[in-house]
């Protein structure tokens, strides 16, 4: 069985370098979170280093945006699931949740808006229509849910 080219889970415990001051994970370390998830995931489903390389290109991440619901501490072990969401022209979008194992609570949402750049001059370019056409349910389902909002905000 192939690997979900969309949706991606792993499992870790909370290191001691990743915690601060307060004792709880530094908010820095969400973003490191995401990143691995999103190499894991990529390498997982075939679309990582070495398929990006043979399509003369790569990610980088555009923006993040995160949204913290509650603490991880030292010593407890996560759930993350990384999904895409979008891919369509010359971005990505990636959504990774962070929930404790033991009690399931939404630690931290990440949002990550990735941007596919040739390797040639680091310059954005089309994503390459393969990984286009494996993304299109979630790009459509992402399409629909924003303009689903959009009809619902009032004006």
């Amino acid at each position: 069985m192939d690997p979900d080219p969309l949706t991606y889970r792993d499992r870790w415990r909370v290191r001691q370098y990743e915690i601060d001051a307060y004792g709880h994970v530094n908010n820095a370390v969400y973003l490191n979170w995401a990143e691995e998830m999103a190499s894991r995931h990529a390498e997982a489903s075939g679309f990582g280093a070495q398929w990006a390389s043979q399509h003369g290109g790569g990610w980088v991440i555009r923006h993040h945006d995160v949204t913290y619901h509650a603490p991880a501490r030292f010593g407890d072990e996560l759930e993350l699931m990384v999904q895409v969401e979008l891919i369509r022209g010359t971005r990505g979008q990636r959504r990774t949740t962070v929930h404790r194992a033991s009690d399931h609570r939404l630690l931290a949402e990440i949002s990550t808006e990735w941007a596919w750049v040739r390797l040639s001059d680091g310059r954005p370019a089309p994503v390459p229509e393969e990984l286009v056409r494996v993304a299109a349910p979630a790009t459509t389902a992402t399409l629909t849910r924003r303009a689903d909002r959009q009809r619902a905000t009032p004006r």
